[in-house]
């Protein structure tokens, strides 16, 4: 099957054997994934799709991972998630093995030039189209780990990890500020069962357990969980966090007393409503009876006629022009 994606049809042009190569942070493409390589991804959706063709896939941040011809990595938007994959592959691939890296010129892959000459890897252009480069390295030894990539900041009296490509990276998003705004902080308040979707950098996650609630967390991105669960750790607090695509990691028949979500809209520079259309058509099925939906969203994204459609109606509890948070209840 042909290449859709610009990158992989780049890819796709080269005179080159790619068997048994390891692919790093791909898109989805149908050209990739009837390939007989290898995949290492933080996203679940991409890697639920390779595996479901029966291929070899590491989904964690820290796998094992044997000898192999060469690695193709995909350059992401955010550049220094991009050199953390890049730290990440000198530690786990044997010195000296093929690293080809890929991306759009509108994404910044020229920066990897940078990047490469500063961890002292040389590199050269192979090849150039459909608004995207090729570049060619091999792997070595460097002194910088990629666990460097991870830092704190304080917010709403909370500590929070960050990591480059997960949401609100090093600081408090305005939208999740004005959502966690709304929420009560009664003393004094029974427990609720309240699942986080989305859950970023754990700040939602770690605000609701904060005022007492038994709080579950979900994201498709591995570095988002891994961010959650140290946030949660930092702030002496507890909570179920799980590498979800949507609610796909829960288990059938678990409730919630409440869902809240700051709900992801882009994949890298698309609109994607996919997810939240899943988050809301969904939602009252993972909820109990009076049970309610709140999330925020950019004022302009169409999200009233899916709550309609799902629950019957909705109540719109602030908005500030920028952004909107919607609250619906399960009758």
């Amino acid at each position: 099957m042909s290449a859709a994606t610009p990158t992989c049809q780049l890819l796709e042009r080269q005179n080159a054997d790619y068997r048994g190569w390891l692919w790093v942070a791909p898109p989805r493409d149908p050209w990739l994934e009837e390939d007989s390589g290898q995949l290492w991804s933080a996203d679940l959706g991409v890697c639920e799709a390779w595996r479901g063709r029966g291929m070899n896939v590491y989904c964690s941040l820290e796998p094992t991972i044997g000898d192999m011809p060469g690695a193709v990595l995909f350059w992401p938007k955010a550049h220094a998630l991009g050199e953390w994959w890049l730290l990440a592959l000198c530690a786990q691939l044997p010195e000296g093995t093929r690293l080809q890296v890929v991306g759009e010129n509108q994404g910044g892959i020229k920066h990897v030039l940078k990047v490469l000459a500063a961890l002292g890897l040389g590199c050269r252009k192979l090849d150039s189209a459909r608004r995207c480069t090729l570049f060619e390295t091999r792997l070595g030894r460097v002194d910088l780990a990629a666990d460097a990539a991870w830092s704190t900041f304080e917010a709403l009296d909370l500590q929070l990890a960050s990591h480059p490509g997960v949401f609100g990276h090093g600081k408090l998003d305005d939208g999740t500020r004005l959502l966690l705004e709304l929420l009560p902080e009664t003393p004094g308040r029974a427990s609720q069962r309240v699942l986080d979707v989305g859950c970023g950098d754990g700040i939602i996650a770690a605000w609701l357990a904060r005022r007492g609630d038994d709080v579950t967390a979900l994201d498709i991105n591995a570095f988002a969980v891994e961010a959650t669960r140290r946030t949660l750790a930092l702030n002496g607090l507890s909570g179920a966090v799980q590498h979800s695509d949507v609610y796909s990691a829960l288990a059938e028949g678990q409730r919630f007393d409440a869902i809240i979500s700051n709900p992801p809209f882009h994949q890298e520079r698309a609109i994607d409503y996919g997810p939240v259309a899943r988050l809301i058509g969904e939602a009252p099925a993972r909820l109990v009876k009076g049970g309610s939906l709140t999330l925020v969203a950019n004022a302009f994204l169409p999200y009233p006629d899916r709550l309609q459609a799902a629950f019957g109606g909705f109540e719109i509890l602030a908005d500030d022009r920028r952004f909107r948070v919607y609250r619906a209840v399960k009758h």
